[in-house]
């Protein structure tokens, strides 16, 4: 089933894999570099075959000056609560996730609820060419199986807040990994994302799919225009707890292939 709705096409779909215990089936099975690298994916299993044969793949280049200004888009609502939560470990990232009540964000009036956030280090998006060194990735899902994803690209700065809240946790993630826990998670408590539901003056919307293998298709992706700051020793404690050939876990921009990238701007006057 198909449904327009401002602009873009909302594909219902099967539920994906996107929380932390799904994604570890591919038990690292893929990489970054070398023959596991991102130009092998859709070889490495054939339920990767998307990574090579998808048409609507992420991540894009943001050209702002071809972005296309939609009247109908309404401002991402995000309302997240202050919830148990557990940092993780995948491997390949890692991650803040939620066993339920985390929040939801509302596109074209239907929840997607909160159910992870994790980052990449560069960036994976880039805006008018430009690479930023990380970005955040905040992956919903609703109860029909849609996943949206909001995505946050940092500079260098102050350090960010939401990093600020959980550093002696990254730590002892990091302790738990080169100790050898072979599941490595820190129970976080109740996190406090307000940092997370800031106002959005912009934004800008395109169908997707997911960065990593298997590379599910008709993903939303709605990307932050205003970028956020954090530190270079916070970077350094995101990838700590890597191995290095996953510490650069950026997959290369793939082709638009005629999609439209959409702009909400409440700023934009007609």
């Amino acid at each position: 089933m198909v449904v327009m709705a401002a602009g873009v096409i909302v594909f219902l779909v099967a539920p994906l894999l996107i929380a932390f215990s799904e994604a570890r089936f591919v038990d690292l099975k893929f990489g970054y570099i070398g023959s596991k690298g991102p130009g092998m994916w859709g070889n490495l299993n054939p339920d990767f075959h998307a990574c090579s044969s998808g048409k609507i793949q992420s991540p894009i280049n943001i050209v702002t000056n071809d972005s296309i200004w939609d009247p109908n888009l309404e401002p991402l609502i995000r309302d997240y609560n202050p919830a148990n939560a557990t940092l993780v470990d995948n491997g390949f990232n890692i991650a803040v996730q939620w066993q339920k009540n985390g929040g939801v964000v509302t596109i074209e009036g239907k929840e997607y609820r909160l159910q992870q956030l994790h980052w990449h280090s560069p960036s994976e998006h880039m805006i008018n060419g430009v690479r930023f060194p990380a970005e955040l990735h905040l992956v919903h899902r609703s109860d029909d199986g849609n996943i949206s994803v909001v995505a946050i690209m940092y500079k260098f700065g102050d350090p960010d807040p939401f990093l600020i809240q959980i550093k002696d946790y990254i730590s002892q993630l990091t302790k738990e990994v080169f100790g050898g826990d072979e599941n490595p998670q820190v129970p976080l408590g109740n996190v406090r994302t307000k940092q997370m539901k800031k106002h959005t003056h912009k934004y800008y919307r395109y169908i997707g799919s997911l960065t990593v293998p298997p590379c599910t298709e008709r993903v939303i992706w709605n990307i932050l225009g205003k970028v956020r700051e954090f530190s270079k020793e916070q970077l350094l404690s995101l990838r700590a707890p890597l191995d290095g050939a996953y510490r650069n876990n950026a997959r290369p921009l793939q082709p638009l292939n005629g999609r439209h990238v959409y702009l909400y701007d409440e700023d934009h006057t007609q």
